[in-house]
C-alpha cells in the first residue's frame, strides 16, 4: 500500500470554517476541500485545481502554510487499506463573496461554514477538530501524527 499525499484548505469566512460534505454508503461526514496530487502536479496547483473542480473557487485565494501535515492510515482490520498523508494550507476568504461557491464535483454532497462549537456535533476526516478549533492565522506549522489506528 502506497501512501497519497492529498492536499487540503482550511479556509475561514467570517470566523467559521467551509467543510465539503461526503458521504459513503451508511456513513456522512465532513471533509476540509481538497484532494489528491496528481504526478507532476505540484501542491500548490493540486490545491488549486482542487477547490476549483470542487467548489468553483478560482486562482486569486493567498495560501499560508503548509500548516500542518498528517498521516491517516486505515486499521489492519480494514480489507481497503489506506494510508493518505494530508498536507493542509489555510486561506481567509472573508474578504470575499461566498455567493459563487458552489459544489460541482459529484462526490461532495454539499459545502457549509461551520463555526467551532457546530464542529463539536459533526464527524470531520481527517479527525482534527481540536486542531481546528485552535488553529489561528499565522501559526507555526505542526505535525498531527498518525490520526488512524493501524
Amino acid at each position: 500500500m502506497d501512501p497519497r499525499i492529498r492536499v487540503s484548505a482550511i479556509l475561514r469566512w467570517q470566523g467559521r470554517v467551509l467543510l465539503c460534505r461526503q458521504e459513503k454508503p451508511g456513513k456522512e461526514y465532513w471533509l476540509l476541500p481538497g484532494g489528491g496530487v496528481d504526478g507532476g502536479e505540484t501542491l500548490m496547483e493540486a490545491l488549486r485545481r482542487e477547490l476549483r473542480e470542487e467548489l468553483g473557487v478560482e486562482a486569486d485565494v493567498q495560501f499560508e502554510g503548509p500548516v500542518a501535515i498528517c498521516d491517516s492510515i486505515a486499521p489492519k482490520s480494514l480489507l481497503a487499506r489506506k494510508h493518505v498523508v494530508h498536507i493542509i494550507f489555510a486561506a481567509d476568504l472573508s474578504h470575499r463573496s461566498l455567493e459563487d461557491v458552489e459544489t460541482k464535483d459529484a462526490a461532495v454532497r454539499g459545502a457549509r461554514l461551520f463555526t467551532d462549537e457546530e464542529l463539536g456535533e459533526i464527524v470531520v476526516h481527517p479527525p482534527i477538530k481540536r486542531f481546528l478549533a485552535r488553529w489561528e492565522p499565522g501559526d507555526p506549522a505542526v505535525y498531527l501524527g498518525a490520526l488512524w489506528a493501524r
